[in-house]
């Protein structure tokens, strides 16, 4: 599956656990967008829905306490620590009882990232069962 709107910032496909069908693609500005968007997101997210989220330059910047629980709840080990230009994709799901298995994370660090100002690209794959619980 592949992110059609790709943006600066946290972008999001949302996918119908059972059928595979994409339901809807989000994307929210991190660096100057409005924060309470993003927050109201995953409120609304339906059970049984997957989520899939990929950072793209400032996943953190305007991120506060309320919008890094809400990712924690749909399964993410990072989203706590989610900064500046840091990389992350995640693949979590509604009320996940567990850490989702589906997340890579690579911090922001000038004297090491791969090319100049940016960290590496992370990849994820894998197979997801029909029912994440």
């Amino acid at each position: 599956m592949c992110l059609y709107i790709v943006g600066r910032g946290l972008n999001f496909a949302l996918v119908n656990g059972t059928t595979g069908v994409v339901l809807t693609q989000k994307c929210f500005d991190m660096y100057s967008g409005d924060v309470p968007l993003l927050v109201k997101f995953p409120k609304e997210i339906p059970e049984g829905t997957l989520v899939l989220a990929a950072s793209y330059d400032d996943p953190g910047t305007k991120m506060n306490d309320e919008t890094r629980k809400l990712l924690t709840n749909l399964g993410s080990s990072y989203a706590k620590q989610l900064g500046f230009r840091d990389s992350w994709v995640f693949l979590g799901a509604k009320d996940l009882r567990d850490k989702s298995p589906f997340e890579q994370f690579l911090k922001n660090n000038p004297d090491t990232n791969k090319y100049e100002g940016w960290p590496e690209l992370l990849e994820l794959e894998g197979c997801v069962p029909q029912k994440v619980s």
